[in-house]
């Protein structure tokens, strides 16, 4: 499946600016092409009707909705895909579990994961940490050398592969992101805690679709 990474959302309860992830959704869905539901605390069954919740709101845009980690709040939720990690459920395993209509993203941090990454079974890598953040306990970046080099590795096995950057991502810092590889990004904080949301979707995504044809890729 394509998959359209520009403004890659990821909502979480933990850094929601006060808002319902539902709420939040409906705000940034004009601007974004994709939403992850994020959430490392909360049970099972509150991760399924949120997970329904936002489903329900983003469906009005038709944007996918994926879960972080969860394969299982993925099938119950009805859920377009699922975004894993280098320790969760091996990405073979998802995909056998999900099908071959999934979208299936795995993280990415170095040219040895690059090199071992399944690219057949997925549909796109977020590369990252980039830039420092707070919204992740290990975020130690990679800087826009490391994002460089990461991307070179997972084309260099297949020209065009999608790629998202992730971490500390604005729309201030965001152009270089591109510029180094990336065909979108991956942000949190950057929307959910801005004063106006849509606002900040809608500027972000000026400034990754200005940097794209910059880049000669529309």
């Amino acid at each position: 499946m394509t998959v359209d990474l520009r403004v890659y959302a990821l909502v979480d309860p933990a850094v929601a600016g006060g808002r319902s992830l539902a709420d939040l959704a409906r705000l940034i869905a004009p601007s974004t092409t994709l939403v992850q539901l994020r959430d490392k605390h909360r049970d099972t069954r509150a991760m399924i009707e949120e997970a329904r919740a936002l489903k329900a709101a983003l469906a009005p845009a038709g944007i996918p909705l994926l879960i972080n980690d969860r394969v299982d709040v993925a099938l119950v939720a009805e859920a377009d895909g699922v975004h894993i990690g280098q320790d969760d459920m091996p990405v073979a395993d998802a995909r056998r579990l999900l099908g071959p209509k999934a979208i299936i993203g795995l993280s990415l941090k170095t040219v040895e994961h690059a090199k071992a990454a399944p690219l057949d079974l997925l549909d796109y890598v977020a590369i990252g940490g980039v830039y420092a953040t707070s919204s992740k306990d290990n975020a130690s970046c990679i800087g826009l050398d490391g994002l460089r080099a990461v991307a070179q590795a997972v084309r260099a096995r297949q020209v065009g592969y999608p790629i998202c950057a992730i971490a500390g991502i604005t729309a201030a810092n965001a152009a270089p992101v591109i510029e180094a590889g990336a065909d979108g990004v991956a942000v949190i904080s950057a929307l959910s805690l801005a004063p106006d949301p849509a606002v900040a979707a809608r500027e972000l995504r000026g400034v990754i679709d200005g940097a794209l044809a910059k880049r000669g890729k529309v």
